[in-house]
């Protein structure tokens, strides 16, 4: 039962999870049926994604707020589908023994052995890799094989069903082919008994009362006659996706942009065969930095592993949530604002009503149990948390990986907290240095002050030196706009509330500082960094600026 305050809020809220959440609301309203099914796909045919795990995650969301909206009167469950009797089409880019796997080519992914030598099968292992974050992220989810629902016959009723209305079914795909593939296009393709290659070949025959077809091999000429039950034959994938929803009665699936059609053509056969396709819709592509679709062959894009290396898998599912339909580049650049983020939001919903609370993201991919923020005390006052690009900086003025030497001055600046008092900012401190070890570092490009820059940074560590030790970032900030607004190249008289008396002071001024002293083009609020590093540490980095021994570090 759910709080009747959120219920309200949920009839009215406008997140995409729960506009998704009414279609299957009205969907049992309009069968009576007492309990509903939503389904993920994955095709194992390359290392997961983070785009499979993304529609494991928004799935989970709306299965949440169908569950508010139902006041959970009505079961559910998630079902996690991997076509892992897909024939093996083509050898991935980023996995090892390649040559060994190329003489695997058209046999299902459940029989191709695993490149990696871990598991009994390239499909067994990609699957063991998606469980695994699955698991950890804390999704409630069921596992299921295609592999597995073939043979042991789970899919024999449908799949008999199908072979008796092969015509229809052939009328609907037909007219999507070209000519010279629907001159020889079947749905089913059999397993060839020899080879355990999936066959791509027509059928000279068919058998509806016996479930058989008959087919013929193009190499040798050699006919045959296969059973479509026990995992004998598979289904073209179309057929396949519209047999699957027909089978298990699936209420409700997701699918990619590029899928559009399929989607289509799927539905028209599931109502061919006499039931209702599922509701859903369809999610923009994860792009990588070069604007490519991410491919599970290729190895573009960031990797599930790549981004937990880096960042929480809370800041990977923050990620997905805001503007499902539109595209998003999924590369490294975007892990410290997504981290950051997820911090902002969940440091706001404490502050919230229920209104606001259910557009926030965090309610959704916590399944609207976010946990409380975590907060430090400085000089009597509770503050937020220290940020993702706050850790990168601080990790970059002090030249370091090593977590211990942040929390030195974490615990300067708060000194209550320690990494087991604040265990979500240790694992941010640990994120942080690891991507600074790897991609800021080798990237840092200090460049000299000039005359003008000289002069400014100066004048800043004057300033600094005259105020007291505790000064708040607010008064630091002030301190540096002090000094930027008379030098005419900081100026900005279109800045709000600007005029000539008191101009505006242009963001060339901070991107000169994040230049100088921090080898960057992007840097954090300086008032704010200040006052955690230190202002005597600040006055040493701007003399270290100005003798040129940062460039010689460099």
């Amino acid at each position: 039962m759910f709080d009747p305050a959120l219920r309200d809020a949920a009839q009215a809220s406008k997140a995409w999870p729960f506009e998704e959440a009414r279609k299957l609301v009205a969907r049992v309203q309009r069968t009576g049926q007492k309990d509903v099914l939503f389904e993920t796909g994955y095709g194992p045919s390359g290392l997961p994604h983070i785009g499979t795990f993304g529609e494991v995650a928004r799935t989970t969301m709306v299965r949440h707020a169908f569950r508010v909206l139902t006041n959970d009167e009505i079961p559910t469950r998630l079902l996690a589908f991997s076509d892992d009797m897909d024939g093996f089409r083509k050898v991935p880019d980023n996995v090892p023994n390649r040559d060994m796997l190329a003489g695997h080519l058209g046999k299902p992914l459940t029989e191709v052995p695993d490149p990696f030598g871990e598991y009994d099968s390239f499909a067994a292992h990609n699957n063991a890799r998606l469980r695994r974050f699955l698991d950890g992220f804390g999704f409630e989810y069921e596992f299921a094989s295609s592999t597995e629902y073939y043979r042991s016959g789970r899919f024999d009723a449908a799949l008999l069903h199908m072979l008796r209305n092969l015509d229809a079914v052939q009328k609907i795909m037909l007219a999507s082919l070209r000519e010279e593939r629907a001159a020889t296009y079947s749905p089913f393709l059999p397993i060839h008994p020899r080879t355990r290659v999936v066959m791509q070949v027509p059928l000279t025959g068919v058998d509806p009362e016996k479930g058989l077809i008959d087919w013929t091999d193009p190499a040798t000429g050699e006919a045959f006659q296969t059973p479509v039950t026990g995992g004998h034959a598979k289904l073209q994938w179309k057929p396949d996706w519209a047999m699957r929803w027909y089978a298990l009665n699936v209420d409700y699936e997701m699918a990619g942009k590029d899928l559009i059609d399929s989607v289509k053509l799927s539905s028209r056969i599931v109502k061919a065969l006499g039931k209702e396709p599922p509701e859903g819709f369809n999610y923009e592509l994860f792009l990588d930095q070069n604007g490519e679709k991410i491919s599970k062959s290729k190895g573009n894009g960031l990797t599930i592993d790549s981004w937990l290396t880096y960042a929480s898998p809370e800041s990977l599912a923050f990620f997905m949530f805001p503007s499902p339909t539109a595209a998003k580049k999924l590369h490294l650049d975007v892990i410290p604002r997504a981290a950051d983020d997820y911090q902002r939001f969940l440091e706001a919903y404490l502050r919230q009503e229920w209104k606001e609370r259910l557009g926030n993201p965090v309610w959704h991919l916590h399944s609207g149990e976010p946990p409380p923020p975590e907060t430090l005390s400085h000089q009597g006052e509770t503050t937020g948390a220290v940020s993702f690009g706050m850790l990168l900086n601080l990790a970059g003025v002090a030249n370091t990986d090593n977590p211990a030497v942040l929390w030195g001055f974490l615990k300067r600046y708060a000194p209550g907290a320690s990494p087991q008092t604040h265990p979500r900012l240790d694992r941010l401190v640990q994120y942080a240095c690891a991507y600074f070890r790897d991609f800021e570092a080798p990237e840092k490009r200090y460049r000299a002050p000039d005359d003008t820059e000289r002069a400014a940074l100066e004048q800043i560590s004057a300033l600094l030196e005259g105020l007291p030790k505790d000064a708040s970032a607010e008064a630091i900030q002030t301190a540096l706009y002090d000094v930027a607004r008379p030098i005419p190249r900081y100026q900005d008289l279109k800045a709000k509330g600007a005029t000539p008396e008191r101009p505006g002071v242009s963001n060339d001024f901070f991107g000169m500082l994040y230049a100088v002293l921090l080898g960057s083009e992007r840097g954090p609020r300086l008032g704010s960094f200040i006052q955690l590093y230190g202002i005597e540490e600040t006055r040493t980095l701007i003399a270290r600026a100005l003798a040129g021994d940062l460039l010689k570090a460099a």
